[in-house]
């Protein structure tokens, strides 16, 4: 099983894929939710010139937020700066969608959108919107057609695998775990190596993996809020977000996703829930976790280190493939 990792673009992103590279993680994969993060496309474009070896692309893309020829145009122009090494995951968009007040899309529109996009990057003229488009760049300017990129559909039910399928993706995304009939199958997950001793609710740990026992709240408010009455913790995180308007509230439910807490999130956060929802434990846990994924079919593990010193958080995770 291949180790590779992700990040929100921020600041520190293209220094963190560079940590990442040395480390040898197999890929570097950015997330795409503009309304929380800077640009995904400008950040890989960052690493793409800062690195020499290790793999990029965005994962997920979220289709709605771009024309399918923009898209074609952002991977063949990474695809030209980091020639052999680009990889593209597509799903429906989640947090990337909810945090604007807008539901996931549905795979007969994402499926649309991927057979516009694929066809594109082959160099194919595609009706869009009721017209002939077709990439006509001139040399030079982007990777020459066709673009040869593995594209990877988050898919994580039948209707998306079906998808998935139906495009001749490469492979799959999931959070879930493997999905029969891939080789190509990654794995999203995130949490931190504890340290000898350690406890679950040090400073430290709440810290790496305490955004992820967070996340579990937002997924499941927007999945409906009444999942949250018997989950640990859940009454208190939905009685603090229920306090802002009932319009606003997708405004609110996201905040610090995947980067840190919000005060509803560390009031509810423990270190039970980081133990029940995260890749917490120590080495030897979570080498029997990772044994157990490639068993299941996961053929790459996203590793999404999170907390004030994420140098620490790779190299510890790292160290568990070593």
């Amino acid at each position: 099983m291949e180790l590779s990792c992700a990040f929100p673009p921020g600041p520190h992103t293209a220094a963190h894929v560079r940590i990442a590279e040395d480390l040898g993680y197999r890929r570097a994969w950015v997330y795409d939710s503009p309304a929380l993060y800077g640009d995904v496309w400008a950040q890989l474009a960052l690493c793409a010139v800062s690195t020499e070896r290790i793999g990029l692309g965005p994962a997920v893309l979220v289709p709605s937020l771009r024309h399918p020829m923009v898209n074609a145009a952002a991977i063949a122009q990474l695809a030209d700066l980091a020639p052999g090494r680009v990889a593209v995951a597509i799903g429906t968009g989640f947090t990337g969608r909810f945090v604007m007040g807008q539901k996931p899309l549905t795979w007969s529109w994402v499926q649309t959108y991927l057979d516009q996009l694929i066809g594109l990057l082959r160099g194919e003229t595609v009706e869009i919107d009721g017209k002939p488009c077709r990439m006509i760049h001139p040399d030079g300017y982007v990777a020459g057609r066709p673009v040869d990129v593995p594209i990877l559909v988050g898919a994580n039910g039948p209707k998306g695998l079906a998808v998935a399928e139906a495009v001749g993706a490469a492979g799959v995304m999931s959070i879930f775990g493997g999905q029969p009939g891939w080789d190509w199958c990654a794995l999203f997950g995130y949490g931190t190596v504890l340290e000898p001793g350690e406890a679950l609710d040090s400073e430290r740990v709440m810290a790496a993996a305490g955004p992820g026992g967070a996340v579990v709240y937002h997924g499941m408010y927007e999945a409906g809020p009444e999942l949250l009455a018997d989950f640990p913790g859940g009454p208190g995180w939905l009685a603090a977000i229920e306090e802002f308007p009932a319009a606003e509230r997708h405004l609110h439910t996201h905040e610090q996703h995947f980067v840190g807490m919000t005060g509803r999130d560390r009031a509810n956060v423990t270190g039970d829930l980081v133990a029940m929802t995260t890749w917490t434990g120590t080495p030897d846990d979570l080498r029997d976790r990772l044994a157990g994924a490639a068993a299941q079919g996961v053929s790459e593990f996203l590793y999404a280190p999170m907390g004030p010193d994420i140098a620490r958080e790779l190299t510890a995770f790292r160290g568990l493939v070593d």
